[in-house]
């Protein structure tokens, strides 16, 4: 199509307006919440994961009828979604009254609300924008996939640089209200609701073919298939879970530069992934994955125990690890399953952010919580008491019980700490913040085997394709596409 670039443009917004809306979010609004409301690191865990969970959902739905309703409709429809995410995450303010406890359920239930219809608004952008992108780019689909989800570090990397200038009490330019900040990520969204109104869009690539939905649903027969969305939740869970606590966690380490750490690596992912299609030309996808994953694994293990500059060289390579993750797998099935059209690629991205939504955030905010509680009861029993919450929780009920840190005790002592008053702290406020850096550490290092065992399973795929004459991307008249090159062997069977 003649204006398949514009529509590459108004894709790669709508990644920009996602990433901004979570990275101003985590990279400051929660903690400013944590204080503000009383929330441990389990009740935000929920919330940031509710702003991953209902994007799984909206995923998988659309692109059941993503072939059948068209594009422009869904990214219409998106539009509205992300308008209405910020007003209802606005309600929490004239509904709140700090002298009247009852009202901090209500605005943790408007908070988890505007968080969840967010990102339905993004898993709606997401059922569209890759087989769109797919479709526009049949013969080069790994690496524009890859173009095209630099707009998600993209907006990362604004949205931090905005949290760093205008979130928390130590904003580097002038403080302004989280409700002002969440509100910026309304400008990419709206240039994209332009475009999007004003261009045409194409038929799907599986419907140009003329494929049913039969056709489409007869590619999960294959084993490969299930494994590939097992790998994808793994890569849910490492890359956005994690996204959605380190610049928390970081804060613990790195006083006041934690945001800015996050835009780094943001950038690493922003400049790498435009440069993909060269790399997969010399080691195929599965390669790439490969090393991403023991990359990743690495980067978190060394995260978890750096500190001074070495923090910077754990994130590039933690950075680095999770640069290709993500769009290459969209790309691997894509090439692999192109019968799949919008299906198969609803899926992986919907379990994608399931596994990050129900799975990465809340359980690595629970780890932050039961390793932190663990460690300041063992230093000191007095001290925990006065810290602790008196109520007892478990995630989903099946984890064991523990007493969390007080969100908003805790961000007293966090926030003298910020305030480059360390001298004045007390013993006890020192032991609470050794707590909350040591919880922070070994959830990272938990989180590492996430990593480790998506290299074991990209390995085991790299000697099933080795033995099967290579990786080779097919197309949907079974011939390989001109232009995109692999090593390995020679064309591999049709895929269902």
């Amino acid at each position: 199509m003649e204006n398949r670039t514009k529509l590459l443009w108004a894709s790669f917004l709508t990644l920009i307006a996602a990433g901004m809306g979570f990275a101003i979010r985590n990279g400051g609004i929660l903690d400013v919440w944590g204080t503000q409301f009383a929330f441990t690191k389990q009740e935000l865990g929920q919330i940031t994961g509710l702003g991953l969970a209902g994007f799984g959902f909206t995923i998988m739905f659309f692109s059941l009828f993503a072939d059948k309703i068209g594009y422009k409709p869904l990214l219409v429809l998106a539009f509205l979604l992300h308008v209405a995410s910020a007003v209802i995450t606005y309600l929490a303010i004239p509904f709140y009254d700090p002298a009247d406890p009852a009202t901090r359920g209500t605005v943790k239930f408007l908070l988890m609300a505007g968080a969840f219809v967010f990102s339905l608004a993004n898993g709606t952008c997401e059922a569209v924008i890759n087989p769109l992108v797919a479709t526009l780019y049949p013969k080069q689909k790994t690496h524009y996939l890859n173009i095209l989800h630099a707009g998600w570090p993209g907006g990362l990397i604004l949205g931090g640089l905005l949290a760093f200038m205008f979130v928390g009490e130590k904003a580097a330019v002038t403080q302004l209200g989280w409700v002002v900040s969440m509100s910026l990520f309304l400008i990419p969204t709206l240039a994209y609701g332009v475009m999007v109104l004003m261009e045409k869009f194409p038929k799907s690539e599986t419907e140009a073919a003329g494929l049913s939905f039969g056709n489409m649903l007869s590619v999960f027969k294959s084993p490969m298939l299930w494994f590939l969305l097992f790998l994808q939740a793994c890569v849910g869970f490492v890359e956005l879970g994690t996204d959605s606590w380190i610049t928390d966690i970081m804060e613990n380490v790195i006083i006041g530069k934690a945001v800015l750490l996050f835009v780094y690596t943001s950038s690493l992912m922003f400049v790498l992934r435009f440069f993909a299609g060269p790399i997969v030309e010399r080691i195929n996808p599965v390669g790439l994955l490969f090393i991403s994953a023991v990359l990743g694994m690495l980067g978190l293990l060394w995260l978890s125990t750096a500190s001074g500059l070495m923090v910077v060289a754990a994130a590039t390579v933690y950075g680095i690890g999770k640069t290709f993750l993500w769009p290459t797998m969209l790309g691997v099935v894509g090439e692999r399953f192109p019968r799949g059209g919008a299906l198969v690629m609803g899926a992986m991205g919907g379990i994608g952010m399931l596994s990050a939504g129900y799975l990465g955030g809340p359980v690595i905010g629970y780890m932050q919580d039961y390793f932190a509680s663990q460690k300041l009861e063992a230093t000191s029993a007095t001290v925990f008491q006065e810290y602790a919450k008196a109520e007892p929780s478990s995630l989903y009920g099946v984890t064991p019980e523990i007493r969390a840190l007080d969100g908003e005790k805790v961000g007293a002592v966090t926030r003298l700490n910020k305030e480059g008053k360390a001298d004045e702290l007390t013993a006890d406020q020192k032991d609470v913040l050794a707590a909350r850096l040591f919880g922070g550490q070994m959830a990272l290092r938990y989180t590492a085997a996430v990593p480790a065992t998506m290299a074991i399973g990209f390995a085991l795929l790299m000697v099933y394709f080795m033995m099967t004459g290579g990786y080779q991307a097919v197309e949907l008249r079974g011939h390989h596409p001109s232009g995109e090159e692999f090593t390995g062997g020679v064309e591999g069977p049709m895929q269902g």
